[in-house]
């Protein structure tokens, strides 16, 4: 294996903090940049170097241009969906401006790679296939995968001219340990969290509205093989599978042997009615498919919850 020097923007959240952890593990030298805005510094993992900077801004930009990483690897984002349609201009001075920064100062700062944490269940709308594909038409329904979309572009860009290669990993619902309850997927942590607090949980709408919920560890895997990869790509990672919201409650609610049965509010205005990833061509090129089935990853879940809550 060779050694790298890599940077994690996000590396203090949900994803990016087991990301750069595993980093770490396999023995590269590794930065954080996260702002902490959702981010939490006990997420941290000991050995990487942490610097409490917005990717907007110009300590970040310098620090890249300084510190040169070989790999930059971009989790940073404001991941709400709901966010994203009450403030599209909010999302967009994040997700799309906020990665310039970081291409610009990646072209300065030599970087070899990017890759980039994009979304697959925000990216393909209702209209695609289920599972969809890479190749199906991309048409985002909301401002959150809007930008998105765009920065893949813009790494394109990138690469045309700077010759950085982009990697863009198009996530499915990611759940698991350290979640925080945000996002497209935060609906295990929702779940876990009020059924801890002895509080009811409630579901959108009927529940029957389906994600392809991917455990953390598998997407850590996915990060691990796309530092090896060396060429440019665009790789869904989902399980392939459609899971409905109430299911995931009646599980989550057998797991932590509570009685407080499934309760109906509201369906969210302009949420998705299905979806689900086709990674046929992540296992093809990048050799990864998801290990921690569905039964396994909730359990795994709940156990990392009830330690965090128990040290509160």
């Amino acid at each position: 294996m060779v050694r790298r020097r890599i940077l994690v923007t996000g590396g203090a959240g949900f994803i990016g903090s087991h990301v750069a952890e595993s980093f770490l593990a396999a023995g590269h030298e590794v930065a954080i940049v996260d702002n902490l805005s959702t981010g939490r510094q006990d997420n941290v993992p000991v050995g990487a170097q942490f610097y409490p900077f917005d990717i907007k801004s110009w300590e970040t930009f310098d620090f890249i241009r300084h510190w040169q990483p070989q790999v930059l690897v971009h989790h940073a984002a404001q991941m709400s969906v709901r966010i994203s349609v009450d403030d599209p201009v909010r999302d967009a001075q994040e997700n799309i401006l906020g990665s310039l920064n970081l291409f610009e100062a990646a072209v300065q700062g030599k970087v070899e790679k990017i890759i980039f944490a994009s979304t697959g269940g925000a990216m393909y709308g209702d209209q695609a296939p289920v599972p969809a594909g890479e190749e199906d038409r991309a048409t985002p329904e909301c401002p959150y995968g809007i930008a998105k979309l765009a920065v893949e572009h813009y790494m394109h860009f990138y690469h045309r001219e700077h010759g950085v290669i982009p990697i863009r990993l198009r996530y499915a619902n990611v759940y698991g340990p350290r979640q925080n309850g945000l996002g497209e997927a935060g609906v295990v942590a929702i779940f876990i969290e009020k059924f801890l607090a002895q509080e009811q949980p409630v579901i959108n709408g009927d529940g029957l509205q389906t994600r392809d919920f991917v455990y953390v560890g598998d997407i850590v895997a996915a990060n691990l093989l796309a530092l090896e990869y060396s060429q440019a790509g665009t790789f869904n990672i989902g399980t392939g599978g459609e899971t409905d919201i109430l299911t995931i409650y009646l599980k989550l609610q057998e797991i932590l042997g509570s009685k407080k049965g499934p309760v109906h509010g509201p369906t969210k205005p302009g949420e998705q009615r299905r979806s689900a990833l086709d990674s046929t061509l992540a296992h093809k090129e990048l050799g990864w498919r998801p290990r921690i089935n569905l039964v396994e990853g909730l359990t795994r879940t709940v156990e990392a919850f009830q330690q965090r809550y128990l040290l509160k």
